[in-house]
């Protein structure tokens, strides 16, 4: 099945409306949140909807179960606050923390005693709901409102379905995503792949998390779900290479983050007196530590297989600033026939943020082959211009993809790959003025190795569009400087902690 088609199709099949019993789970959320912290009453939910799927024992063992804990909700006279603890502390998955967080005890969401009138509503809505996966996804979605105040969110459902639909995952590939936030892009490869199979896929998924709360949600999502996946124990992907090479790279990345790795950079730099091995992800020098974008792009093309492919989210200034370092690294990346495609989304999509972004699929192999497309692609690279491709949020400021947007983005690159439309050939690609456009690249090496698909996927000339455009340009150009304002600022304190 194509990847349009599955959307498709998905549309036919899932209820628009939100049942009865979803809406008074949020609403449990809400009333919680006035007794505890808002991001801890969004983790008891998804805690609670964790047991619910997971806590059972055998008979005769001495275990806090979920049917032990519905007992307790029926008894509305009980105190139903410290079983809910006694269950949590139970079953909730072990979360080792090796990573960045040196503090684990808010891993368990604690509810107030103010709050067993309350659980005992929630337990008993929880356990009558039989579309697990939709609760599931609205409860991270509750959560990653929650946690985008802090710039630490989850990826948006569309988003999830354009990456893994970009890449393609198949069945029997080994799929990787070294900063896998609560697994959303774990799940949709099963999903996708499930869909076109119609058979549970032999996959191997593989998650890195940094955060050991995030991580512990990681694991939650991907069980409930009765998915497969191996989530490491937390810890910082940039650490150290790859031992493995994986067909599929998924990542949503975070932007320009400051001082990646110091200790890996400190000793990179002095390798030489010290004959230490040279980092295989950057064997000339490593990448600037001001940024970690970089570090990032290498680090995945480092991971990839032979035939390998990626889809990750990078800030718009990668794809073009002047600056010399992240300049070589497109002229590597172009030298190397690595770049596929480069998406320009549409601002506000992520909700919390006005910082715009592009999606990047890489590629090793643009052969015309089986299970990629029929038309061979070596030394070209679509650009796809979907900055006006979104939709309002009702009551909001953000926006969304949406699935029509989804499935236009998604039918351009088939086109241009040559991939078959549900057991029919494609419609031979042609390039769309300010919408997609195929470029060499002889000609992307010689406009500064620039990457920007708006710079190629140019609206045609008119007034009300020139306009528009450079209100755009304008407004991109001032976001960008302040955020290059940021990176400049921790690089002083640096130098400020050094003197």
């Amino acid at each position: 099945m194509s990847d349009t088609g599955a959307l498709r199709r998905r549309a036919r099949i899932e209820d628009p409306t939100e049942p009865k019993a979803f809406a008074e789970v949020r609403q449990y959320r809400t009333r919680l949140s006035r007794l505890m912290n808002a991001h801890d009453a969004a983790g008891l939910v998804l805690g609670l909807l964790y047991l619910s799927r997971t806590a059972h024992a055998s008979p005769g063992d001495s275990v806090p179960t979920w049917s032990w804990l519905l007992g307790k909700a029926r008894e509305r006279s009980s105190r139903i606050g410290p079983s809910v603890r006694e269950c949590l502390g139970h079953w909730f998955p072990a979360a080792e923390s090796t990573g960045d967080d040196t503090d684990t005890r808010e891993l368990m969401p604690v509810p107030p005693h103010s709050a067993d009138d309350l659980l005992h509503g929630l337990i008993l809505t929880i356990n009558s709901v039989q579309q697990v996966g939709t609760l599931l996804d609205l409860c991270l979605h509750d959560l990653s409102v929650e946690q985008a105040r802090g710039s630490h969110y989850f990826t948006p459902g569309d988003m999830a379905r354009l990456m893994v639909g970009a890449a393609s995952p198949q069945d029997g590939h080994s799929v990787l995503d070294p900063a896998c936030g609560s697994g959303g892009l774990l799940v949709e490869s099963h999903r996708y792949v499930s869909e076109r199979i119609g058979l549970k896929p032999a996959m191997s998924l593989q998650g890195k998390e940094q955060h050991a709360h995030t991580s512990q949600v990681a694991r939650m999502n991907l069980v409930v779900r009765d998915i497969k996946a191996h989530i490491y124990p937390p810890a910082d992907s940039l650490a150290k290479p790859e031992p493995n090479r994986y067909d599929i790279i998924l990542a949503n990345l975070p932007f320009n983050q400051p001082n990646w790795a110091p200790e890996i950079q400190n000793d990179q730099s002095t390798r030489q007196d010290r004959h230490l091995p040279i980092d295989p992800r950057w064997p000339e020098e490593p990448p600037p530590r001001g940024s970690a974008n970089s570090a990032w792009i290498l680090h995945i093309a480092h991971a990839m297989a032979p035939a390998g492919r990626a889809a990750f989210l990078m800030a718009d200034n990668v794809a073009k600033t002047a600056q010399p370092a992240t300049q070589k690294l497109r002229k590597q990346l172009l030298e190397t026939d690595l770049v596929e495609c480069v998406i320009a989304l549409p601002p506000r999509v992520f909700g919390h943020t006005d910082t715009t972004a592009c999606l990047w699929v890489l590629n090793r192999d643009k052969h015309a082959r089986l299970g990629w497309g029929t038309v061979d692609r070596r030394e070209q690279v679509l650009f796809i211009n979907a900055r006006r491709a979104f939709e309002p949020v009702s009551k909001s400021r953000a926006r969304r993809l949406g699935d029509a947007h989804t499935e236009r983005v998604l039918s351009t690159l088939a086109a241009w790959r040559g991939i078959e439309e549900d057991g029919a050939a494609s419609m031979p690609y042609r390039d769309e003025p300010g919408w997609s456009r195929s470029c060499s690249v002889k000609e992307i090496s010689g406009r500064g190795h620039n990457l920007m698909p708006t710079s190629y996927a140019v609206e045609p000339l008119g007034l009300e569009s020139d306009t528009r455009t450079r209100i755009d340009q304008l407004k991109h150009e001032l976001i960008e400087k302040l955020n290059r304002g940021h990176a400049l600022e921790s690089q002083l304190l640096d130098v400020l902690e050094e003197i």
